[in-house]
């Protein structure tokens, strides 16, 4: 589980400079970049990258243009909560434009370096964090904190904090929630809500 938002892009050409490639953002939106996180480091020791660790990603309902998010949406970031529950629990609350290292422009940009990007290309933020006041790696929820919008982040804190993990990662029959509420508490996109099952 991993929580995001992303962007859907227009034609963006070669070369775009980050600020000009946020004039190709045409859609905003949630994604669950879903890893399978097992078979992550054998998949990467041969050498070609993500493939069977990788399946396919959960999108939000809806999609809206930056300008219908108005003042949310400022200097290709978008400054709101990401509501994240797994099995019924807030699992996070992180502001997803308040430490994102890296805004869409930039993230664009950089795609586009050696190639165009095409017309409906989809591009995800990246894990949305927080870090608690003091500078520490953030809490849990159910602790006080932000939480977390990805398991393995918080699995990772754990074991910095106690030697080893004990958060599981999702098995059948968890379930997940990931929504972004606008500020009168109306969902902006919909919900992402499924449950892990069997295939």
């Amino acid at each position: 589980m991993e929580a995001e938002i992303c962007v859907v892009t227009g034609d963006v050409p070669q070369g775009v400079s980050p600020a000009a490639a946020l004039d190709h953002v045409r859609l905003v939106g949630l994604v669950n970049d879903v890893s399978l996180r097992n078979l992550i480091p054998d998949e990467l020791a041969k050498g070609f990258g993500f493939v069977q660790s990788k399946p396919a990603s959960h999108f939000s309902p809806v999609f809206v243009t930056p300008d219908e998010l108005g003042e949310a949406w400022s200097g290709g970031r978008l400054n709101q909560i990401l509501r994240v529950d797994l099995n019924g629990e807030a699992f996070g609350r992180a502001e997803a434009g308040e430490e994102c290292t890296f805004d869409f422009g930039t993230l664009i940009a950089h795609l586009a370096k050696t190639r165009r990007v095409m017309a409906g290309s989809i591009i995800g933020s990246g894990t949305v964090s927080n870090r608690d006041p003091d500078g520490s790696p953030g809490r849990p929820c159910k602790d006080g904190g932000r939480g977390y919008s990805c398991i393995a982040e918080q699995r990772m804190i754990e074991t910095i904090a106690d030697g080893k993990p004990a958060t599981p990662f999702l098995r059948y029959g968890d379930s997940v929630r990931i929504e972004m509420r606008d500020r009168a508490g109306h969902s902006i996109f919909g919900a992402i809500d499924h449950t892990v099952v069997k295939p």
